[in-house]
């Protein structure tokens, strides 16, 4: 059986637990703007106060990055 990257993803994401206390925001931006958002968001939500991280970072077909942060939602 044969699957693709997205399909992989999409199985993998069915995974997670809906209510294991992290609030997720996947962006899709290209390359310097991803590096900048992502920083940007570490800066924001600091990992030691947090917990927050970069859970994945994927280049799409024609350079645009898909990635998703995740933190504690104690942050909200």
């Amino acid at each position: 059986m044969s699957s693709s990257p997205r399909d992989l993803a999409n199985r993998m994401a069915g995974r997670r637990k809906p209510d294991d206390g992290y609030v997720r925001e996947t962006f899709t931006l290209p390359r310097e703007t991803a590096r900048v958002t992502a920083r940007d968001y570490l800066s924001r939500y600091p990992k030691a106060g947090y917990m927050s991280a970069v859970e994945s970072w994927r280049e799409l077909p024609g350079g645009e990055i898909e990635f998703t942060m995740r933190r504690l939602r104690s942050a909200d």
